[in-house]
């Protein structure tokens, strides 16, 4: 009887809520786990908070995501939880870092506030190189979406080694469970929880699009080639998310030649903390020690230090991943849902060539070709060529890669690039636009990251390609009304549409298809 009255009070206030009527979609939504009180933002309405698995602590660190425990009354569902451990990673913002726990396994979900129902769902997972990133971040924020009739859902994963770990005694319990990808399992389990709960909150279950970029790209990868993940999203946005091998990906078990496994790293770490032997009682030790000294200030900069990192990131295991992304795309044994996929201009490498020769040499016996169309000039401007060189390596071809290997089995398939620099910000990006700066743009927070400096100009560009991706999300093509043309990939057109340097937006065959030709040859050789 109280939980009942409780109920009904809650509801009433929250029908006079400022900016919503009481004939507007209801604050107060049941789940599995119990029910929840949203809030209004920005318009839009939010539920916030949401656990999706149980908190991965104790004993149920480094296993697979496990159900939800119900919950008693009414949940508050309008504050951000706090984001998965992780090491401090960049300048902190002007009001402090938003607090990390290793009892981090929620979802938000921002919806329009009419009674709309049946509405397309667009799932983000972010980025950060698998060890920094969260759910918190200003850029990703669902409210815009929200207001284009999306339900936006964000959620964390575990991250570093909570979410990437191998150990010996981890194969022997629970056999019937996936091991090492923690974090990948977390993504599959916040979309098996969207399937089962998004229609309470007005969402279609069957037109689910995710979106991820960097780190979350990558992520999208490894889902569209692994059946566990099947029926779980119907469309995918990849925003840098590379699609070649890359050099830290591992085997859980096997070493490799040119990488230690998931298993012997697990080891290596155990003994930094003067833990020995592989059994049982060494993984209760482990999982004894604090939060703080699993994360070990593990941070998108410690990674790059094999000495200091220990840390595998998402691996084939066999069982839950079979192959490599890269494998899967060449053969063709990927989903095939329609796809939206591009990177920056300036996009993320570590090319660090000191001459010219030294850039070139990879290439082989194509090097003087390579240099004729890198440096047609002959300038050897360093910085300019490793900026295409690395971006070009890590991210570039590898999304053109994934475009025609997804357009070779008749899916259909949209490639971008985004060269935009905020107008009060070229003078700090020379080669064009860097990593993730786009990701404001798609979600049209551009105001709620960068503030007043934000122009008419940069805000144009937000809302055009906010809308493409809207439209995406929808049917599977992001044209529109008001919007210039964007025409499907294929190998033969080599068709994209660039965010222009100035602003334009259109759809042209790639300038870059020369030495992307060339760098495609270099990664297959």
């Amino acid at each position: 009887m109280l939980k009942t009255y409780r109920s009904l009070l809650a509801a009433l206030m929250l029908a006079a809520a400022p900016g919503v009527m009481a004939a507007d979609f209801p604050l107060l939504v049941a789940t599995e786990g119990g029910t929840l009180q949203g809030s209004v933002d920005e318009g839009t309405l939010a539920f916030k908070n949401i656990p999706y698995a149980r908190a991965p602590l104790g004993d149920l660190r480094w296993r697979a995501p496990q159900p939800v425990q119900a919950w008693q009354g009414v949940r508050d569902a309008s504050q951000l939880s706090p984001d998965c451990m992780q090491g401090p990673f960049g300048t902190p913002p002007p009001g402090g870092r938003h607090p990390v726990s290793e009892d981090c396994l929620y979802l938000n979900l921002w919806r329009p506030a009419g009674a709309a129902q049946k509405l397309p769902v667009m799932v983000w997972i972010h980025g950060g190189g698998y060890v920094n990133g969260g759910s918190s971040s200003l850029d990703s924020g669902g409210q815009s979406m929200a207001a284009r009739g999306l339900v936006f859902v964000s959620f964390n994963y575990r991250l570093g080694r909570f979410g990437f770990f191998g150990f010996p005694a981890l194969q022997d319990e629970h056999p019937e469970e996936a091991k090492g990808n923690y974090g990948l399992m977390d993504q599959m389990a916040a979309l098996r929880w969207v399937k089962r709960n998004i229609a309470g909150f007005g969402g279609d279950p069957e037109n689910v699009t995710v979106v991820g970029e960097s780190a979350g790209g990558m992520a999208i990868n490894m889902l569209l080639s692994t059946p566990a993940a099947s029926g779980l999203f119907q469309r995918a946005i990849i925003q840098s998310g590379a699609g070649r091998k890359l050099p830290r990906e591992r085997h859980l078990l096997k070493d490799l030649p040119e990488a230690a496994s998931a298993t012997t790293l697990g080891l290596a770490f155990a003994k930094r903390w003067q833990i020995e032997g592989q059994d049982a009682g060494a993984l209760a030790a482990l999982r004894k020690l604090s939060a703080e000294q699993v994360a070990d200030k593990l941070n998108m900069i410690s990674v790059l230090l094999r000495d200091r990192a220990m840390f595998a990131g998402p691996v084939v295991d066999g069982r839950l991943f079979p192959t490599f992304p890269e494998t899967a795309f060449a053969s063709g044994q990927q989903q095939r849902v329609p796809l939206l996929v591009g990177t920056t201009s300036w996009d993320l490498g570590l090319s660090m060539a000191k001459t010219p020769d030294e850039a070139f040499a990879p290439f082989g016996a194509a090097a003087a070709a390579a240099r004729a169309v890198y440096d047609p000039d002959g300038k050897g401007d360093m910085g300019r060529l490793n900026a295409a060189l690395g971006a070009d390596a890590a991210m570039v071809e590898p999304a053109r890669f994934v475009a025609r290997a997804m357009a070779a089995t008749g899916t259909p398939v949209y490639e971008y690039r985004f060269s935009y620099v905020l107008q009060a910000k070229r003078a700090q990006s020379p080669y064009g636009a860097q990593h993730a700066t786009d990701v404001p743009f798609a979600f049209d927070r551009l105001r709620a990251v960068h503030g007043d400096i934000v122009t008419p100009s940069d805000e144009r560009v937000a809302d055009a390609m906010a809308d493409y991706w809207a439209n995406f999300a929808r049917n599977g093509d992001p044209n529109g009304k008001g919007l210039p043309l964007w025409r499907p990939y294929s190998a033969a057109a080599d068709q994209l549409l660039e965010f222009g340097a100035d602003g334009a937006i259109a759809s042209h065959p790639d300038p870059w298809r020369a030495r992307l030709d060339l760098m495609e040859r270099r990664a297959t050789q």
